[in-house]
């Protein structure tokens, strides 16, 4: 079975494993207080361009979503999002379980617009029976969106825009960030992100680390107490020169940025001989996911060699599935995969 189901079907690069191998009888202090997470912490400051950043590493995406936003709403506040982000279908109700309501916003593209975000902040302060309500304070995106496609600087400036001028906290889930990145249309980079944002994070599990995610911090009130709330949600590392170690390799000389490239070129090349082929793609995407709409039969045939994700019905015939290269991802299989399409189509 070759697995395109999803990006972290394998391990972690080999430079990673090495370097773990190399210091792994060393000794240093736990939870992120080590001179690796340290060297990680200055090298991903650098990058985005800013010394007023704190940068922690946690141990997954849904656990640093929900200790982001546990930390930075009171108990009556929620959270904005798009109704496919991840936090409001793929976390198990993690942010509710925290105390907290993530406000879905219906989006056919995976990504909000600052209109919405403006018309959902009107909609609360307008209503008079708003006390009755949880109170909008944060804004949540993805960068890719779950459905592959990103989001503009020009896009990114109006939304931060939206969120300064309205008090909400702007806070950018990154678990596919080398993949958006590297997208051949994207135009935002690191510092741009650092400024526009409250909070981002780097994910480094769907992007060629074993485990783990570099949390960005620009907002102030953010900062105060977090390693307490990320101890208390469970997102801290005892061993946690593992994170910094890992970050270290992924940024020391691009290696992170040329698994994203990697991933998201066998994607487009998927993705161009689709629409050779015919087939619908719902959305325009440049990074590691494309989604393809196929004809039921020919999905069943695929499916005793290929592990893909189904995301919905589109008739009585014809479903749309979607493809996932990663860091990891061999071209001869994408090769395989193609050919084998061009045979069942």
């Amino acid at each position: 079975m070759i697995l395109f189901n999803c990006d972290y079907s394998e391990g972690a690069h080999a430079d990673i494993l090495r370097r773990m191998a190399e210091t792994n009888m060393e000794q240093t202090a736990g939870y992120g207080e080590d001179p690796y997470c340290d060297q990680a912490r200055k090298l991903i400051a650098g990058l985005c361009g800013r010394t007023d950043l704190d940068i922690h590493f946690l141990i997954g995406g849904t656990q640093t979503n929900f200790t982001v936003i546990a930390a930075a709403l009171r108990p009556h506040q929620c959270v904005l999002c798009a109704d496919t982000g991840h936090i409001n279908v793929h976390e198990s109700g993690a942010v509710e379980a925290c105390g907290h309501k993530v406000s879905a916003i219906p989006s056919p593209d995976g990504k909000l617009t600052a209109r919405q975000i403006e018309e959902a902040w009107h909609a609360h302060w307008d209503d008079e029976t708003r006390e009755h309500m949880p109170q909008p304070r944060m804004v949540y995106i993805s960068q890719p969106t779950e459905l592959g496609t990103i989001y503009s600087r020009k896009e990114l400036q109006e939304i931060s825009g939206v969120c300064r001028r309205r008090g909400l906290y702007l806070y950018m889930d990154g678990a596919r960030l080398g993949y958006g990145l590297c997208d051949e249309d994207n135009d935002l980079d690191l510092p741009a992100i650092a400024s526009l944002c409250d909070a981002f994070y780097i994910g480094g599990t769907k992007v060629g680390a074993l485990f783990g995610e570099a949390l960005v911090l620009r907002h102030e009130a953010l900062k105060e107490d977090f390693r307490y709330i990320a101890k208390q949600k469970g997102g801290r590392l005892a061993k946690g020169r593992l994170l910094g170690i890992q970050f270290l390799e992924l940024f020391r000389d691009g290696l992170y940025f040329r698994l994203g490239a990697h991933a998201d070129r066998l994607a487009v090349m998927l993705r161009d001989f689709c629409r050779s082929r015919g087939l619908a793609l719902p959305f325009s995407s440049g990074t590691n996911q494309q989604f393809v709409t196929m004809p039921d039969s020919v999905l069943e045939e695929l499916g005793r060699k290929y592990g893909f994700a189904y995301l919905r019905r589109e008739d009585e015939t014809h479903s749309t599935v979607r493809f996932c290269t990663s860091w990891a991802t061999r071209e001869e299989d994408v090769r395989e995969l193609m050919a084998d399409i061009a045979r069942l189509c």
